[in-house]
């Protein structure tokens, strides 16, 4: 505990599970009131108690610009944005991707992260934060990944130049590498623990990551008020092996 962020107010879409929960329980424990927003009540209504009273909830549909209005008129003025909404994608060789399988990608994470960020950025006071997660793929060379590579590419190409326009709103991202999150929980047990085996011989760290570390890189990012138009790598140094 901390009270670092004492008096300052955070909203993290997509915070319901995996690093946006993850981020928000980090701002919580530095002093922060957070409002945690994503699409599906149910996993709202799953961590609300665990979470605290200087936590709120609402429901968004980041793809849906009435809904994200909605948030930030509720939200009111605040300090700090994290964008933490999945979005899946296009995965597979890139001559079998069909056209609206790449289109379909882009409509799932990055049209509402802008959406979401365009509507957020006009209600942070002056000297907040916005702090979006990508993902590794966007600068690392991983085969079948062209989609995802090229959806988070495009988020993190608006990094700096927002960084230069919002200013002095600060912003930044985090890109996690292979994380062990409620996302790959669809998959079967023993799948997945082979597939987190295959990609930890590949990091220098020798695992996959943790939720809590990207929420770290997050923390990180939002205190500190001499960072802007920086992505952190966290991705358990994919690469160096």
């Amino acid at each position: 505990m901390s009270d670092r962020l004492h008096g300052q107010k955070a909203v993290v879409v997509g915070g319901s599970s995996g690093i946006g929960l993850a981020a928000a329980a980090a701002l919580l424990a530095a002093g922060a009131d957070v409002v945690v927003a994503s699409r599906t009540e149910s996993r709202l209504a799953a961590v609300r108690g665990g979470l605290g009273p200087r936590a709120t909830t609402q429901v968004v549909d980041g793809a849906e610009e009435t809904s994200v209005r909605a948030l930030f008129a509720a939200a009111g003025v605040f300090d700090h944005l994290i964008i933490a909404l999945g979005g899946g994608g296009a995965v597979g060789p890139f001559a079998e991707l069909e056209e609206a399988r790449f289109r379909a990608a882009f409509d799932r994470k990055f049209w509402p992260f802008v959406l979401v960020a365009r509507h957020g950025a006009a209600r942070i006071r002056a000297g907040g934060s916005i702090t979006f997660i990508t993902g590794a793929a966007a600068r690392r060379v991983i085969p079948r990944m062209s989609g995802i590579a090229a959806v988070n590419g495009a988020i993190e190409a608006m990094i700096r130049p927002l960084a230069r326009e919002l200013a002095p709103t600060r912003v930044n991202a985090v890109s996690p590498g292979l994380i062990d999150t409620p996302y790959w929980h669809g998959m079967p047990a023993e799948q997945r623990e082979a597939m987190f085996a295959q990609t930890a011989r590949g990091l220098a760290v020798g695992r996959v990551g943790r939720p809590q570390e990207v929420a770290d890189a997050v923390l990180f990012l939002v205190t500190n008020g001499f960072t802007t138009g920086t992505v952190i790598e966290c991705d358990g140094g994919v690469g160096l092996v």
